[in-house]
């Protein structure tokens, strides 16, 4: 299974609750922070909901 790695690099400032919390369901704390995870259906749902806000990259 494929890794994907995403990174911050948007201020969450004037999102919606649940952007804000789907950020901090990602691990994202502050701009500039990076998590790699699994590829999974889940997880790409929710990178999907605040794309305009990341940087995603795949691994392989």
């Amino acid at each position: 299974m494929a890794k994907i790695r995403y990174t911050q690099i948007r201020s969450k400032i004037g999102s919606t609750k649940r952007q804000k919390a789907t950020l901090t369901a990602l691990g994202l704390n502050r701009i500039s922070s990076s998590v790699e995870k699994e590829s999974t259906p889940q997880l790409k749902g929710m990178l999907e909901k605040v794309r305009h806000l990341l940087k995603i990259e795949e691994i392989k």
